[in-house]
């Protein structure tokens, strides 16, 4: 474990940027084999708006990297943070609790909040309303977004305490999954339920992505699917009713526009609508 963190400690920007590419191209690849839906879209057309958005969101979070540095190496030279008060544990454990912490307040909480808060919606928006979720939707957030998360990741380091090494390691886990859970691939139903029982799986996020609600606010997890089962924000939808988009915001063009997508945000909140027989269907927490 230890040459895992002493590697994620040092990454070059270069090892970094494979993983973002080399994640979307096999998980397009693998979308052309086993496809959960037909979409009937020009992929390459499609993808164009979302890989805009995901460069902003990798130019934000690198001109901001300075301060997720600062943040970790502070926790660490005043041992200050969750996972530092805890008793001595092996350092394999201590990276699983330091990776579940940072996934629990840098991504289902800020995730959460975005759902919850009107003007953090209006900016959440824009990673919803793609009509053809696929694995180029997974880093779709407007630049706005970019930042908002970023204060979350932030808020994360500093009340969890890790060092710079587990934090590169949860970014670098956090991208792959989120590749993986919004691929348009069709796994087999009994796998896909096994796998949710730990991270969130493609039928799981995409219940996310189903353009009312209360599917849309729930099953928030970023890599595990336990703070939603813990929590009760976990819901099952069948994999044939998910229907992408939001209600609200339902103009095609308008959401495969970047210009669009820019201006978002700033369009005046829409009440959404509510499938009232869906409340049957909720998930349990554990």
């Amino acid at each position: 474990m230890e040459p895992i963190i002493d590697y994620f400690e040092n990454i070059p920007s270069l090892h970094r940027s494979l993983i973002l590419v080399g994640g979307i191209t096999f998980f397009w690849l693998l979308e052309g084999i086993v496809p959960l839906f037909g979409f009937r879209y020009k992929k390459w057309q499609h993808a164009l708006p979302n890989l805009f958005f995901t460069m902003t969101t990798v130019v934000v979070n690198f001109a901001l990297a300075f301060l997720l540095l600062k943040t970790a190496d502070f926790t660490v030279i005043h041992d200050f943070g969750i996972i530092n008060w805890l008793p001595d544990m092996p350092l394999w454990l201590y990276v699983i609790v330091g990776l579940l912490l940072l996934d629990l307040v840098g991504a289902y909480l800020a995730h959460f909040v975005e759902h919850k808060v009107k003007i953090l919606w209006m900016v959440h928006l824009v990673h919803h309303t793609d009509h053809n979720v696929d694995t180029t939707t997974a880093n779709r957030h407007h630049p706005l977004e970019s930042m908002i998360r970023f204060v979350f990741t932030l808020l994360g380091v500093f009340l969890v305490g890790t060092p710079i090494g587990i934090v590169m390691l949860y970014q670098s886990l956090s991208l792959v999954a989120t590749q993986f859970n919004h691929a348009n691939i069709k796994m087999p139903k009994g796998l896909d339920d096994l796998l949710s029982l730990l991270i969130v799986s493609p039928d799981m996020h995409k219940v996310h992505h189903h353009y009312r609600l209360p599917y849309t606010d729930s099953n928030y997890g970023n890599i595990f699917s336990l703070w939603d089962r813990l929590f009760g924000t976990y819901m099952k939808l069948d994999r044939e009713e998910i229907v992408y988009g939001v209600d609200t915001f339902p103009d095609e063009v308008e959401n495969s526009s970047i210009k669009g997508l820019l201006r978002q945000p700033f369009h005046k909140y829409r009440k959404p609508t509510t499938l009232p027989e869906a409340e049957s269907v909720k998930g349990q927490p554990l």
